[in-house]
């Protein structure tokens, strides 16, 4: 039996909703014998903290605003510094229903899930009624990461999960901006079962996005943290990619030099190609290289990431 389920609120002014969210999460569940529930107010300058408090939640504060990453990573650390079995991050916006956490709780307490993800778009008659631009900025980011890990997802941006014990231990983020596709990439390559979860979600078409109110930057930013993460779990492939467009890069330079020799019979007047070609060639090299002895790091981090799941594990079981 699941004992304990903490549910985990990053939060940025939303006092007009954090109420909302508060008292419409179940206080009984089946599998599930206590239910705590943690703010974590990320900077707020309004009164989330206050209406969190006065409703029973316990708040964590970050005095200046430190990005959605940070906060649900404090709210991670939280449940494990306080031996929790089970817990479920839900965004404090009211855009989702709290009544849905047992949908999202059942495939981690029947065990056939390590990480349980709400999704706007894995069924179409829950499409919520968002920006054309937003909607596919959605889907791309999903066929991204899809393309990455190797396996079909619909919503990889949805703030609104499960997690079992085994996956708070397991998770270990970087990202401060957002923690979203990079939990998905974390996971998967660490051989974690994700399960999606069709909810209907609210969408509230005057709220500016507490994340990034610019969709381009939101795009960049994420983007970044991605390539960061599939760097460092497939550094051989991640240089390769770059090594061999540096390689086609001197291939055609080195073209332009060869044509001239045959035609001309003589390297003259495109000798200057033959430079460019090469010092192409040797950035290539040196991608190659740096993607080779990347790959034999990574296998240290990742026994040194098993340790650390084993230093964790046994420190909650204390």
């Amino acid at each position: 039996m699941i004992k304990k389920l903490l549910v985990a609120i990053p939060a940025y002014n939303e006092e007009e909703k954090i109420g909302e969210v508060i008292q419409n999460i179940p206080g009984k569940l089946s599998g599930v014998s206590e239910v705590h529930v943690l703010v974590i107010d990320d900077g707020s300058t309004d009164s989330t903290a206050k209406i969190a408090g006065d409703l029973g939640a316990k708040v964590i504060k970050n005095y200046f605003n430190m990005g959605y990453g940070v906060a649900f990573s404090k709210g991670l650390q939280y449940s494990l510094d306080n031996n929790f079995d089970l817990m479920v991050s839900i965004d404090g916006d009211a855009q989702f229903d709290p009544k849905d956490i047992p949908k999202l709780i059942e495939p981690i307490i029947e065990n056939y899930a390590d990480l349980v993800t709400a999704s706007r778009f894995i069924n179409k008659n829950y499409y919520p009624r968002m920006p054309l631009l937003k909607f596919w900025g959605n889907k791309l980011m999903s066929i991204l990461i899809s393309k990455l890990i190797g396996k079909k997802f619909y919503d990889v941006s949805c703030g609104f999960r499960a997690y079992s014990q085994k996956t708070l231990l397991s998770l270990n983020l970087h990202g401060r901006f957002t923690f979203s596709q990079e939990t998905f990439i974390d996971l998967s390559f660490k051989g974690l079962k994700i399960v999606e979860i069709p909810v209907k979600v609210k969408y509230f078409p005057s709220r500016t996005s507490k994340i990034s109110s610019n969709l381009f930057t939101y795009g960049i930013n994420t983007l970044k943290i991605i390539l960061e993460t599939y760097r460092d779990y497939r550094p051989f492939s991640f240089f390769s990619y770059i090594a061999l467009s540096f390689f086609i890069i001197s291939i055609f330079f080195g073209s332009i030099l060869l044509y001239t020799y045959i035609s001309r019979g003589s390297f003259s007047p495109n000798i200057w190609s033959g430079f460019v070609g090469g010092t192409f060639l040797f950035i290539s090299i040196i991608f190659f290289a740096v993607g080779f002895i990347a790959d034999v790091i990574k296998r240290i981090r990742i026994n040194q990431e098993k340790i650390l799941y084993l230093l964790k594990r046994n420190a909650i079981k204390k």
